[in-house]
């Protein structure tokens, strides 16, 4: 062993003597925590920093926030951004560096700027909203039509959250007395299982679409430290491709959630979602007395022109009667003119028949014949056609056109 050899104590001595004077000051670091935990009121964790290509770790240190410090640094952080002091987020703090000879290297806060937290939740926000724009889904919520009557509610809430209770009073307790069904769908809303709990809601109520018309996200309250749940991708895209419209009113004002920005519609609080709906409801019940309005408006401009054409095909009924009348009795009188008319034609026609039937049966008359130089032979009063039905002194007549001949047959030639 060399004389000039140090024990470890002396080394780690060494570099703290070294780091005080070499770093005496306050420093502003930019890093990622890490191991957030709490005890006795100090602060420990871990600062982190990770590749940017690969997100490997590429420094880290242990940190501390005393409890005098902590008390009034992580209640202004978590106001200024709506973020929990916790891990996993970017931080801007003034750090001043220490080496102890037991514990190692670490640094103790002293200050944070809320600003620079900020500014990265907000990138953090750009770039969901973006990976949402790129597949086409960032929209698709507000795509959807809101039904007239939204009366069939699906609350995703926390059964015990007083803003879930001031939804439900406000809805059963409108003005107007209209009818909503809502059902609760009980999530947590605040912590580390916001998304996964709101996720299996959704899941619940898609098993179940047509059961109803909307769905209301409601939180109300609570601190804003606890919004970063509303800010995933997963369920920011969960909401924009559901296929009901969704109303969220999670009880912030300053700041839009990703998830507001994807929903149907946003409002501020739960009551201002169920004035939402009453006011659609009202919207709805507007229209329809506008509606009821007309139709009355018209039906009774429809009967008042069909009473002024009644009235008028009334005043032309009299004359409209004569003339029908007239023109009946002339079309009567013209009939009567076609019939005589007719019936003499048709008399005529006949006479004419007649005449020439007359003359045909006169030409044929036997008396016709007779006068030609004809005669007729009877025996016994019937006529002989045949002269061997005569035999030799049968008395024949012989009937001329004026007169008869009596005879007795003496000789049959045949």
């Amino acid at each position: 062993m060399k004389e000039e050899a140090l024990t470890l104590y002396d080394l780690n001595a060494l570099v703290r003597r070294s780091i005080e004077q070499c770093m005496p000051d306050a420093y502003w670091v930019q890093a990622e925590l890490s191991d957030v935990r709490s005890n006795n009121g100090h602060c420990y964790l871990e600062f982190v920093q990770k590749d940017a290509r690969g997100n490997q770790l590429v420094a880290k240190a242990r940190g501390i926030i005393w409890a005098q410090v902590f008390a009034l640094l992580k209640p202004y952080f978590e106001e200024a951004t709506g973020q929990s002091f916790t891990s996993g987020i970017k931080v801007l703090v003034k750090v001043t560096i220490q080496f102890h000879e037991l514990y190692g290297y670490s640094l103790t806060v002293q200050d944070i700027d809320p600003t620079y937290t900020l500014g990265d939740m907000a990138r953090r926000r750009r770039e969901i909203l973006l990976q949402l724009e790129a597949d086409g889904v960032l929209t698709l919520n507000k795509e959807i039509d809101m039904p007239l009557l939204p009366q069939r509610i699906a609350v995703i809430s926390s059964a015990t959250a007083a803003g879930y209770g001031d939804f439900c009073h406000q809805l059963q307790n409108n003005p107007q007395g209209y009818a909503f069904a809502a059902e609760l769908f009980s999530a947590t809303m605040q912590g580390s299982q916001v998304e996964s709990s709101i996720l299996d809601a959704l899941d619940c109520i898609n098993q179940r679409l047509s059961q109803f018309d909307v769905v209301v996200i409601i939180r109300g309250g609570g601190a804003t430290s606890d919004l970063s749940g509303f800010d995933t991708y997963l369920l920011a895209a969960a909401c924009a491709q559901f296929p009901l419209p969704i109303i969220t009113g999670i009880g912030h004002e300053r700041d839009d959630t990703v998830l507001d920005a994807v929903a149907h519609t946003r409002v501020k609080t739960p009551t201002a979602a169920a004035e939402l709906l009453i006011n659609r409801m009202d919207e709805a019940g507007e229209r329809l007395n506008y509606l009821s309005h007309r139709l009355r408006e018209n039906v009774l401009l429809y009967l008042e022109n069909e009473y002024r054409k009644i009235e008028g095909y009334r005043s032309r009924i009299p004359s409209m009667v004569v003339r029908r009348i007239n023109d009946a009795r002339m079309q009567l009188m013209m009939g009567q003119k076609d019939v005589a008319q007719a019936a003499r034609a048709s008399l005529n026609t006949q006479r004419h028949k007649i005449a020439l039937i007359k003359q045909r049966v006169y030409d044929a008359s036997p008396q016709r014949i007779l006068a030609k130089g004809y005669s007729i032979t009877l025996k016994e009063g019937k006529l002989v056609t045949d002269a061997r039905a005569i035999n030799e002194g049968d008395v024949i007549v012989t009937r001329m056109a004026k007169g008869e001949l009596k005879s007795i047959v003496k000789q049959k030639i045949e």
